[in-house]
């Protein structure tokens, strides 16, 4: 029976991993366009606007605890976080999970300090139209969207750093 549970939640795993670029392929932002809203609650209950977070450099990352790319990457945005609020940065993540105990499971493993929103109806996915988990959008302090970048391996992580830089710089 154990084994029949198992399966069946990896087969429904896989259902939403290959729904979500479906669901939300429409609204793919580029570099170039203004940064969607975000519009949602952190998981401290304060509300996350884009308008509030004009004048700093934004880094939204969206993620799912079931996604093993997301798990290497966390670390590496706590470090830009850790290295980078202070001049000007700040990150959310967006998690995907449909049901936020997964999400905060994944966190309990894998803390973070920097603001995390749960996503579990794609609101804010359907907005950005992220290509692939995870998604990072590296957003200039005058809202715009600079850099998408669709999946991560840690090699990824000194492009995104020169960029976090470059806009900080600016």
């Amino acid at each position: 029976m154990n084994k029949r549970r198992r399966l069946s939640s990896n087969l429904t795993l896989l259902l939403v991993a290959l729904a979500i670029p479906a669901a939300i392929a429409a609204a793919q932002v580029s570099a170039g366009t203004r940064a969607p809203e975000i519009g949602l609650n952190d998981t401290a209950g304060n509300p996350v606007r884009m308008a509030q977070l004009r004048g700093k450099v934004v880094l939204v990352d969206f993620w799912a605890s079931w996604c093993a790319p997301c798990r290497e990457e966390m670390p590496v945005l706590e470090r830009f976080h850790q290295q980078y609020k202070d001049r000007g940065l700040v990150i959310v993540g967006v998690n995907m999970d449909r049901e936020a105990p997964n999400m905060q499971r994944f966190l309990q493993r894998t803390p973070v300090s920097f603001r995390i929103v749960h996503d579990g109806q794609n609101a804010v996915a359907g907005r950005y139209g992220p290509p692939r988990m995870p998604s990072s959008y590296i957003i200039d302090k005058r809202g715009v969207v600079r850099f998408v970048h669709a999946g991560f391996r840690a090699s990824d992580a000194a492009g995104m750093e020169r960029e976090i830089q470059q806009l900080l710089a600016e």
